[in-house]
């Protein structure tokens, strides 16, 4: 729970001809994630399958292209399991192969149908600015030797200075018909010198040209008519080959489902890629498995294999340990707590893994924060009539609801209402220095908490001297409790304390010569570095400890929400409307403060928790399993 599984490297020696048997059965277990490093290549320097890999990946590649044009079910029922020969694959590969050509085929001439209609719909588009003339628009299109014609739109109030000016330079201007703030116009004229003339004066009067098509060559009567059968053509061709795939779909879907279901047999073979390795008639698979699973694997070899095999499996070296996938135990209640997690990594094998103390950490600040009897259950309430829609993170908002109504209980609050019963602890108003207090002293438990975890992964990882020196080690929590316990006694008795002062500083200097020895740089400049890094150790135990004050000051801004909600009913006469204000300012505090402090809380457990003791740069166990759920 506190850690992933121990692991253990094996390597089982099979027959060749068996391993695909092997790597099916593995599958089946769900319990074997493959090794690719090649440290056996001496004694096995062949990688088996290299064709079967190309049909598989071959033939992926097609039914992904195929199911965008024919959808199977999203989940797969596999009937048996069984080996999947190379034959088998490649048959499966080029009938997959004919299919897709049948689909690419549908797929070009829907394609061209849907470039089709969209031209027509340009076309229509592009013929109502020509609407109102009845005139062949071919004519407009031609150029003539002695006759200027332009067709375009200039703005409405244009148009009379516009004519006016066109007048001078013996030019018409007829408008044919008006569109909002546009009015679409022909302006006609000899050809001669004042073209340039013209242009200018078009261009201050806005005037934009409207092309004519080619395809535009009748009146446009006629055009919208042709169009129209035009485009009743595209749709009866694009129905036709929508019945042709619905009924492609009929006949293929049960040899595609079956095709699925050979990739996903054949799997399991393929991702074995390089940590499977041959030499002759004798064949390895090397890779990770969890201690525990390790006899549940040799039994089933032992059941499925006709002749004999070889599992050997040892500890992980302490080099290895970078290498070692993380495997994480799953519960209904952890998994989203682990997706949260994983948002900032996966653990190091061999780490604390921090999901437990996250959930556990997270409820308590989440209800310290927002705790609110109504509030709290009104958010286990929804999370249960929307748990089809929030699905494994049900039990998180469950969770939340559940901290707030305790700590609702403890502050005496219901929907902002303190007078119904008694509060158990405190209301978070009535001493808010004592509140400030106990987050102080709950940041300074987490933070202890989370330095020992990190001294605890640096002794697991064997690195004995970070684990001591380091900002999160041995000597940077004796100095945060010595000040801690300085400044308490100064607090009560008025002096810091000779021991505290001088152990404090002693961890402070060992600190500083730590990190003297670590810099490689040149005197100077190492010194510098040295005395950053220190106060930085310093100054971020300070920072982080403050930080938590924050758990105090949301709980006194829920409170003081809820007051600014009364404070608006106290202002309304009508019975209903302060009923109404109330319902409408505890849904605003739910989810606007809800949100907020669902951040707030996660900022803590990332930055002030996870950076101190987790890399998150761990490699995830991700075991061969047959692939049943979202296709192939």
């Amino acid at each position: 729970m506190f850690s992933p599984l121990p692991m253990r490297h094996v390597m089982i020696q099979v027959m060749t001809e068996e391993l695909s048997l092997v790597s099916l059965t593995l599958a089946e277990l769900s319990v074997f994630s493959p090794d690719h490093r090649p440290i056996y290549e001496d004694r096995f320097p062949h990688i088996p399958g290299g064709q079967f890999r190309e049909y598989y990946h071959q033939g992926k590649s097609r039914l992904e292209k195929i199911t965008r044009h024919i959808p199977l079910s999203p989940q797969v029922r596999l009937q048996s399991i069984q080996v999947v020969d190379e034959r088998k694959l490649r048959d499966t590969n080029e009938w997959l192969g004919e299919v897709w050509q049948r689909c690419s085929i549908l797929e070009e001439a829907l394609r061209h149908l849907r470039e089709e209609e969209q031209l027509i719909r340009q076309l229509e588009q592009t013929l109502e600015n020509f609407e109102n003339l009845n005139i062949d628009l071919n004519l407009l299109r031609e150029e003539r030797l002695f006759l200027d014609l332009r067709i375009g739109m200039v703005p409405r109030t244009n148009v009379s200075q516009l004519q006016e000016a066109l007048g001078l330079s013996h030019y018409l201007l007829f408008v044919y018909m008006e569109h909002e703030n546009n009015a679409h116009v022909v302006v006609v004229g000899p050809r001669g010198e004042r073209e340039e003339e013209l242009g200018s004066v078009l261009d201050t009067a806005g005037f934009h040209t409207l092309p004519i098509p080619p395809e535009l060559r009748d009146e446009p009567e006629n055009i919208r008519r042709e169009l129209d059968e035009r485009r009743h053509r595209v749709e009866q061709d694009c129905q036709l080959h929508r019945e042709t795939l619905k009924t492609c779909s009929t006949e293929l879907r049960n040899d595609l489902e079956e095709a699925r279901r050979t990739l996903i047999m054949a799997e399991p073979f393929v991702r074995m890629d390089t940590a499977a390795r041959s030499s002759g008639y004798l064949s390895i698979i090397s890779g990770w498995i969890p201690a525990r699973e390790i006899q549940r694997t040799r039994e089933s070899l032992s059941d499925v294999l006709v002749n004999p095999f070889r599992l050997e499996e040892r500890k992980p070296s302490r080099e290895e340990r970078p290498l070692v996938p993380s495997c994480l135990p799953e519960h209904w209640l952890m998994s989203p707590f682990a997706t949260l997690v994983k948002q900032y990594g996966v653990p190091r094998y061999g780490e604390v893994d921090p999901t437990a103390l996250f959930a556990i950490t997270f409820i308590a600040m989440f209800g310290m924060m927002f705790g609110d009897v109504g509030h709290g259950l009104t958010i286990v309430l929804v999370a249960w009539l929307f748990r089809w829609k929030l699905r494994s993170f049900t039990p998180f908002a469950v969770c939340i609801g559940l901290s707030a109504t305790l700590f609702g209980f403890l502050y005496g609050a219901v929907f902002g209402y303190e007078e119904m019963f008694h509060a158990v602890w405190m209301p978070p108003l009535s001493d808010p220095l004592y509140m400030l207090g106990v987050a102080l002293r709950w940041g300074i438990g987490y933070l202890l908490m989370i330095t020992l975890i990190s001294i605890h992964n640096r002794l697991m990882e064997g690195d004995v001297t970070r684990a001591v020196f380091d900002s999160n080690g041995l000597v940077s929590i004796v100095l945060y409790l010595t000040v801690l316990y300085g400044l308490w006694n100064h607090y009560t008795h008025g002096v810091f304390g000779l021991a505290p002062l001088l152990i404090s500083v002693t961890a402070l200097l060992v600190l500083l010569a730590y990190r003297l020895i670590e810099t490689d740089a040149p005197p100077g400049e190492r010194m510098l570095v040295a005395l950053i890094e220190t106060f930085e150790t310093v100054t971020g135990y300070i920072s982080n400890t403050l930080s938590f004050l924050r758990v105090a000051a949301f709980s006194f801004n829920h409170v003081a929400l809820t007051i600014a909600v009364f404070q608006l009913v106290s202002m309304l006469e009508s019975t209903q409307g302060q009923w109404l204000m109330v319902i409408l300012g505890n849904v605003f505090i739910l989810v606007l403060e809800g949100a907020i402090v669902t951040i707030q809380a996660l900022r803590l457990e990332y930055y002030e928790g996870f950076s101190r003791f987790y890399s998150g740069d761990g490699k995830e166990f991700r075991p061969l399993r047959l692939e049943t759920v979202k296709g192939v």
